[in-house]
């Protein structure tokens, strides 16, 4: 009887695989560090913010999702092909997306190969504080390993494998947020629009994670590789919607377990372990455990698609579809693993490394937003698919919402450089 419980479970959640490999690149230690952060420095008066990034997120992951199922065609492709001054559209769009990327990629390696020294040094206190060369070791096998992953090269396979992260990510934070959980009147003021002073980092930093653009423009060449047509609409619906919800779900929590273990307690997150060492106190050493199991496969569920996104993106601007064994893939992976190693190598702290590619996300946003407007409104290519007036409504609220927030970044960042 369990066993059958796990086995419908598991076909449950590879039924929305796009959507899982789209967490994947949503939800990492990028969105562990901002939540957290959040919560500990302003408690839940950011909760709107998340809350309006999911929903915006569901809209153009439906969109995207959309126009694949309809038109069988890819995001960059189209973009090229079909949109005037095409190719530079495309090209900027897959700069903006890689830069973002690759810079977020040596955060969340930086950050999850300290968070596992950490843990290791909580078990076995005689360890050293601080040891770079241990710290680099861990990200150099834990690169290694996810690399040796990737030359796999099936779809199938990867789509199973973040199915696993994105599980025990889940499950993981939803404990930690019941160790601790602030009152239901306190969660409900989240949902209050309001910017704490000095916010403004923050708010944009949510956004660059909950709305990732290269989560949207990944989209299609998923669906596509899934074999989505027209007669799997209402499927891509599903997903879309699904991917959306536990976007906000995981995402609360992180924020909720944080509001109640650090914010209370006037602590704000500066190291890697601040969380787990407030809820120490509260639930032992278990709950350090459960919560870097969530950090770790939060980071392990970004690293994985992340090595993926240049030659899946200039795959997409060739030909229109998921390259996943030529030599160039296994080129430019490699090339990203070398980049990824940059934070670790140089020692740098990891949460405001994080922080700062979050926030560097924003700008290419508006852009990725703009080409799905153009695209999704074309009858001569989506028919009577093309977007009706409510779904116009809501990518037109989501282009207005990633110009506000693209500007709220640039407060934030200047904000930030002014107090150095």
């Amino acid at each position: 009887m369990r066993i059958n419980l796990f086995k419908r479970l598991w076909l449950l959640l590879l039924s929305v695989g796009p959507g899982i490999f789209c967490i994947g690149y949503t939800i990492g230690t990028g969105s562990v560090t901002s939540m957290i952060k959040s919560g500990s420095q302003y408690g839940l008066q950011l909760l709107w913010v998340l809350f309006l990034s999911a929903f915006f997120a569901w809209i153009l992951m439906e969109s995207f999702g959309r126009f694949a199922v309809v038109t069988g065609n890819t995001a960059i492709n189209s973009f090229k092909n079909k949109l005037k001054w095409g190719k530079f559209w495309a090209v900027i769009t897959i700069i903006g997306v890689v830069m973002g990327q690759w810079s977020a990629l040596s955060g969340i390696l930086g950050l999850t190969s300290n968070a596992i020294y950490e843990v290791v040094r909580l078990f076995f206190p005689i360890i050293n504080e601080s040891n770079y060369w241990a710290v680099l070791g861990i990200a150099i096998a834990l690169i290694v390993i996810m690399y040796a992953f990737l030359l796999v090269g099936k779809y199938s396979f990867f789509e199973k494998l973040l199915v696993i992260f994105v599980t025990i990510m889940g499950i993981s934070f939803i404990l930690s947020m019941f160790i601790v959980l602030p009152s239901p009147a306190e969660i409900a003021r989240g949902f209050i629009p309001r910017i704490p002073p000095g916010g403004n980092l923050m708010v944009a930093a949510f956004v660059g994670t909950t709305m990732s653009a290269p989560t949207f423009i990944v989209r299609p060449l998923i669906v596509k590789e899934k074999g989505w047509k027209k007669s799997n609409m209402k499927d891509q619906r599903r997903d879309a919607l699904t991917s959306a919800i536990f976007l906000f779900v995981i995402s609360a929590t992180i924020m909720i377990a944080a509001t109640g273990a650090l914010f209370h307690e006037g602590k704000i997150v500066t190291k890697v372990l601040d969380m787990v060492y407030a809820l120490e106190p509260v639930a032992g050493k278990f709950a350090v455990v459960v919560f870097m199991f969530g950090a770790m496969s939060a980071g392990l569920s970004s690293i994985f698609p992340i090595l993926m996104v240049l030659p899946l993106l200039i795959g997409d601007y060739r030909q229109g579809k998921m390259d996943l064994k030529s030599p160039t893939f296994k080129l430019l992976a490699a090339v990203a693993c070398l980049v990824g190693l940059v934070v670790p190598v140089l020692g740098a702290n990891p949460i405001m490394a994080q922080i700062a590619t979050q926030v560097a996300t924003v700008f290419i946003l508006p852009v990725v937003i703009s080409g799905i407007i153009i695209l999704i409104n074309r009858k001569s290519l989506m028919g009577e698919h093309k977007a009706n007036l409510f779904l116009n409504i809501a990518l037109f609220a989501a282009l207005a919402f990633s110009l506000v927030i693209s500007y709220t970044g640039i407060l934030g960042l200047n904000e930030y450089f002014t107090k150095l």
